[in-house]
């Protein structure tokens, strides 16, 4: 016959064995698919301090950008690579040299700019809509600074810049956004997660 304590350990055999297989036997979650982005827009449109609260980072840091960073955004189901290119002047007319390898665009405008602005924003976004290395991919519009009043809603800013001709039968989301609303911003990008993910599953029943 079995002791008392053997007895009482024996007992409790199985459920120590399911805890132990619980937490050493699960093994590691699935990784998390990761997607290159590139990130433009002109000088003061927002795109550095976006994504530097996206990963947390302390706006008080926040520089703009003069050449071009890169930073891992996570995600709950992806991590996205964020090419950010400088939008002066200067460093535009070389956009293109940075679209390769490109899985998706995010394209942020300051909805509260001067017209002369938002013109060039308009005009370098249908640039970008019809780049050969762009044109097919999915496009993040976000429409920032929606917190200030003299922003235009996303319906001004949609027949301002002529996206329903310009962009049908592509991929596109045009969102609005600021610093203040971090779920709005959130869950812009996961819907920019949805497309990329449907551009995928295409290429892998191809």
């Amino acid at each position: 016959a079995l002791c008392p304590v053997l007895l009482k350990r024996a007992t409790f055999l199985p459920l120590s064995w399911q805890c132990f297989r619980a937490l050493c036997c699960k093994g590691p979650p699935p990784a998390r698919p990761e997607y290159d982005l590139v990130c433009i827009g002109l000088t003061g449109s927002g795109k550095t301090s976006l994504l530097s609260k996206l990963c947390s980072e302390s706006p008080e840091n926040v520089v703009s950008t003069t050449g071009f960073s890169i930073k891992a955004v996570p995600f709950q189901n992806a991590i996205l690579n964020v090419k950010e290119l400088g939008g002066a002047d200067n460093i535009r007319k070389y956009w293109s040299r940075y679209y390769q390898g490109s899985q998706g665009v995010i394209f942020v405008l300051d909805s509260a700019s001067s017209e002369d602005d938002l013109e060039t924003a308009r005009n370098e976004l249908h640039s970008a809509l019809q780049h050969p290395q762009l044109c097919t991919l999915p496009f993040l519009i976000l429409a920032n600074h929606q917190d200030k009043p003299a922003a235009r809603s996303v319906q001004e800013v949609k027949k301002y810049f002529e996206l329903e001709p310009l962009a049908r039968g592509k991929r596109w989301i045009l969102q609005p956004c600021s610093l203040d609303d971090m779920d709005a911003l959130k869950d812009s990008f996961s819907q920019l997660i949805n497309l990329l993910e449907e551009k995928d599953h295409e290429a892998v029943r191809m």
